[in-house]
C-alpha cells in the first residue's frame, strides 16, 4: 500500500483465508452439544457466473472433481449446479451428515479452484446446513469470501423472507472461539433459498 492509499484512507483489499473452512467441523460439534443444532451434510458455495469458455471449463473442472470424490465415498451424491432469481449460480454438494471433514474440503476445494483461475472477484459465499435436532429450524454458517468471515443465517420456519434474528445473536455468541465471526451485522446477508437450506 502506497503512501498515497494511506493519506486517502484506501486499504487493499486482504486476500481470503480459505483455511478458515476447516474450523466448520469444531464449530459443529459446539452447535450440537450447545444449541442442538445437528449437520445435514449439505454444503453450497454461490458466485457470481461469468461468460466464456474458461469459466464453463472451470465448471466441468470442479464438477470433475466432487463427483470422482463422491464416486470414491460409499455412493457419492453428484455435486449440483443451480442458478438463484438474482442470477448467482449456486453449486451444492452433499455428504453424510456425520461427515462434516469431508463436506468442508469440497467447499474449501470448490473455493480454491475458482479462486486459482482468476475467479475470486466472482466468489460470494460459502455456507453449511444445520436442522434442529427434534424441531423444524434450519440454520447455515456462512462464510463471506471477501471478508473471511462467518456469520448465522437462521431463517424462520414455513416464513417467507423473515429470519429468527434472536437464534442468530445466540449462534454468534455460541460461535465466537470457533469461528472468525463478522462483527459487522450489516454484512449478515439473507440467502433466501440457498440449496441445501430449504426447511
Amino acid at each position: 500500500m502506497g503512501l498515497l492509499d494511506t493519506i486517502l484512507g484506501r486499504s487493499k483489499p486482504v486476500r481470503p483465508d480459505l483455511d478458515r473452512l476447516f474450523a466448520l467441523p469444531a464449530a459443529a460439534i459446539t452447535l450440537q452439544a450447545a444449541a442442538g443444532f445437528t449437520p445435514t451434510g449439505t454444503g453450497s458455495v454461490c458466485f457470481a457466473s461469468v461468460e466464456g469458455g474458461a469459466f464453463a471449463q472451470l465448471q466441468t473442472d470442479v464438477r470433475e472433481l466432487l463427483d470422482a470424490d463422491a464416486d470414491a465415498g460409499a455412493g457419492g451424491i453428484p455435486v449440483e449446479f443451480s442458478r438463484d432469481s438474482y442470477g448467482y449460480t449456486w453449486l451444492l454438494t452433499r455428504h453424510p451428515a456425520a461427515d462434516t471433514a469431508s463436506l468442508v474440503n469440497d467447499l474449501h476445494a470448490v473455493n480454491t479452484l475458482l479462486q486459482d483461475g482468476g475467479f475470486g472477484p466472482q466468489l460470494l459465499c460459502s455456507l453449511m446446513a444445520f436442522r434442529e435436532t427434534g424441531g423444524n429450524r434450519v440454520l447455515a454458517l456462512v462464510y463471506l469470501y471477501k471478508r473471511g468471515t462467518f456469520y448465522p443465517f437462521a431463517p424462520l420456519p414455513g416464513e417467507t423472507e423473515r429470519r429468527d434474528n434472536a437464534l442468530e445473536l445466540q449462534i454468534r455468541a455460541l460461535l465466537s472461539e470457533d469461528l472468525r465471526v463478522e462483527t459487522d451485522l450489516s454484512r449478515w446477508f439473507p440467502v433466501w433459498g440457498a440449496p441445501g437450506l430449504q426447511g
